[in-house]
């Protein structure tokens, strides 16, 4: 049975939910009702949409948000906070490894192949200095609860994560539609993330003399899933958010295009995959990014966030070494679980798995937003005899794992208040100012009854993180 978070194992109410408790029982449903259906009229009226890859309408979609907050105490956040913090500077010092000195892989801490066989490893960022020794400036690490005491990491989300622009809209929500609520709680706040964010950009950023480092946003267009977001954080920062085709290199620097002449950019946040960052270097086809920037890059004359070939370190065949990477690297014990992972590519795991397959979620190495999953306990048998075929056809694409019974939040939905499944991705800043976390993070919430999958692009919806002084 799933841990139900407002609720102890004695089925009183816990302490971090007393407040919450109390509330949902001076309100009504209508009353819910009427709160949640602002809360969508404000979500369509900014435009805080997002697209479904593969969706035929091109419809843009309000993702559903419920309006109940999830409640985490200052202390448990505090064990969180500390985990994460030590999860992605391991994760940093292990990128750093592999594009140079490879000791991880010659310790036997990352069978080789895993890394010089995954398409996210990019050879041609070995060598290149990048500043600080910092690859990864934006991390969302995604957690799951199965009990009172511990988190678990799903997925180490280190190339370009979204997700902060509902977080914050999310609390925007809340701060205007339950201004009862919220007065009731000291909730730590969040509002300065684009501070810190852009604070960690402008810290990157190569040397001018009596210069303010420029940062820019890099987005593929609006036709991304994420443009929304692009935008949002582009304004919150107070810089400019570009295209591939209003920046150019002059004299191995870049500079962009604008109405009052050429200005040199120092900072680039990319939302563009590194495929289609510089066409000289990696796919040629593509214009969505800058020709010439690769060697900008190379040459410390510009610094992208995050690095070119942080994906080698986000895959979940490299997820089941990061107990072993953070020993290795930092000579600690891991704070944050995480998920028992049967790995396809070994072939005792891949004869269990086919055993177990009823049992177990399976995933896609590379797979992302929901898609390519099996999740056995609700999966029929036509499935399950399609993801066995997959399995054996292509047995290193997968892992596996338990199905988890992920903690549950009480959330309003058509049928009134009830418990849903949920997990969290707190956002991770690290720059050479030292590593920054606002309290809290992005609640993902399945809004299907008895559904496990948290995705927005798979119906999920989300909710305002509240850690409080407790």
């Amino acid at each position: 049975m799933a841990f139900n978070e407002m609720l102890g194992s004695d089925g009183g109410v816990r302490a971090p939910y007393a407040g919450v408790s109390r509330w949902l029982e001076s309100v009504n449903l209508d009353q819910l009702d009427r709160r949640r259906a602002e809360a969508e009229l404000f979500y369509r009226r900014g435009g805080i949409t997002f697209a479904v890859y593969g969706d035929t309408q091109g419809e843009e979609r309000i993702i559903p948000f419920d309006i109940i907050p999830r409640i985490l105490a200052g202390k448990e956040w505090n064990v969180l906070a500390k985990g994460l913090e030590q999860r992605v500077k391991a994760l940093n010092l292990y990128l750093a490894d592999i594009y140079s000195k490879q000791e991880s892989l010659r310790a036997g801490i990352v069978p080789e192949e895993l890394v010089w066989q995954n398409p996210a490893f990019r050879p041609e960022v070995t060598g290149v200095a990048v500043p600080h020794g910092v690859y990864v400036h934006i991390a969302g690490v995604d957690v799951v609860r199965i009990d009172e005491n511990d988190f678990y990491v799903l997925e180490d989300n280190a190339r370009t994560p979204s997700g902060v622009s509902y977080m914050l809209g999310g609390r925007e929500i809340c701060y205007r539609l339950m201004a009862d609520l919220y007065g009731a709680h000291n909730i730590a706040p969040i509002d300065h993330y684009p501070d810190e964010l852009f604070s960690t950009l402008c810290s990157v950023a190569p040397q001018r003399a009596g210069e303010s480092p420029n940062v820019v946003i890099l987005t593929p267009g609006q036709f991304n899933s994420a443009y929304y977001e692009h935008s949002f954080l582009a304004d919150k920062m107070g810089v400019e958010l570009v295209e591939g085709r209003d920046l150019f290199i002059r004299d191995d620097h870049v500079y962009m295009r604008t109405t009052e002449g050429p200005k040199r950019v120092d900072v680039i946040y990319r939302r563009v995959d590194d495929d289609f960052l510089d066409p000289l270097v990696f796919r040629p086809d593509s214009m969505l990014g800058v020709p010439g920037l690769f060697n900008c890059y190379a040459k410390g004359n510009v610094a992208l966030a995050n690095a070119i070939g942080t994906g080698a370190a986000d895959d979940k065949a490299i997820y089941s070494h990061m107990p072993e990477i953070v020993k290795f690297f930092l000579g600690e014990e891991p704070i944050l679980k995480n998920v028992p992972t049967w790995c396809c590519r070994k072939p005792d795991d891949l004869a269990y798995v086919l055993e177990h397959l009823s049992e177990l979620v399976v995933k896609e190495v590379h797979g992302s937003g929901g898609y390519g999953m099996l999740v056995g306990p609700q999966a029929d048998k036509a499935a399950i005899a399609d993801f066995k075929n997959r399995l054996k056809a292509n047995p290193a694409n997968y892992i596996a794992q338990p199905t988890l019974a992920l903690s549950s939040c009480p959330s309003f939905v058509e049928k009134g208040i009830a418990p849903r499944h949920v997990d969290l991705r707190p956002f991770v800043l690290t720059g050479a100012n030292g590593v920054k976390i606002v309290p809290g993070g992005l609640t993902r919430v399945a809004m299907r009854e008895g559904s496990l999958v948290v995705n927005s692009s798979q119906g999920g919806g989300t909710k305002d993180t509240w850690v409080i002084d407790l």
